[in-house]
């Protein structure tokens, strides 16, 4: 895998915002846009997805990064009992309610596979490697 020098190059970010465009097109219409409560969470579910990628690739280290990535993945997690909601509603239709967890399940799967590679890397992240070239311990990025 890698080293991202920002955080749009990411696929789980990219597919992430994809997930929420879907998201918000969906319940953007009919009753499910009427539904404000069930409407506006699912919403922000979506949205701190790609917004906890972002802020943890900024943080500088790697544990911070993976923090960020585990919520992420709850909120993840969160959207996609908010579409059973909504699938009982009959505010979107199975074939929606399928391509949006769908949707979610891979976004998901990137990030627990970004987690996995940030644990068993010896990158440990911007902030470290500045505090190495301090002591003189400097790995190049990989």
């Amino acid at each position: 895998m890698p080293t991202f020098k920002r955080f749009e190059d990411m696929e789980a970010w990219q597919k992430a915002c994809e997930l929420v465009r879907q998201v918000y097109a969906a319940s953007g219409r009919g009753p499910f846009a009427r539904d404000f409560v069930l409407r506006d969470q699912i919403r922000r579910a979506a949205v701190s997805v790609t917004s906890n990628i972002a802020e943890g690739f900024g943080r500088g280290g790697s544990q911070e990064f993976i923090q960020f990535l585990a919520v992420a993945n709850g909120s993840l997690n969160e959207l996609r009992s908010q579409l059973y909601l909504a699938l009982d509603q009959g505010y979107v239709t199975p074939e929606e309610f399928a391509q949006l967890t769908e949707s979610a399940v891979e976004v998901s799967r990137l990030v627990r596979g970004l987690m996995a590679y940030l644990r068993r890397s010896d990158i440990k992240g911007v902030r470290h490697r500045r505090e190495a070239s301090r002591t003189g311990d400097v790995r190049p990025e990989t």
